[in-house]
């Protein structure tokens, strides 16, 4: 029996080393949330920060048009008749469809 214990490596022998070794590889890669989940919720996280700051841009775009829209009746009227194809009464409209 000693004979067998004198090939067991020095690290093996120190239950502390062997403890950290075996929490060190359950927690990588065998555990619910090992490694390969942190990397997939990091690439999640960065598309979700892409799509916030698009929306966010976007946020701000429309709150911009829409003071220029309430400031400005100019702007207003240009704005109905380009997206709403609204008129005047005594006007006709013709809509060119180009493709």
């Amino acid at each position: 029996m000693m004979k067998f214990l004198a090939h067991i490596p020095a690290w093996l022998k120190n239950k502390y080393g062997l403890s950290l070794l075996v929490f060190t590889l359950w927690i990588a890669f065998f555990d619910h949330n090992d490694l390969f989940v942190q990397v997939e919720r990091t690439n999640e996280l960065r598309q979700l920060e892409k799509g916030k700051a698009y929306y966010t841009e976007q946020i701000e775009a429309m709150r911009k048009e829409l003071a220029e829209l309430d400031n400005d009746p100019a702007s207003l009227e240009k704005a109905a008749r380009e997206k709403y194809l609204m008129k005047r009464d005594n006007e006709d409209v013709f809509i060119i469809d180009e493709k």
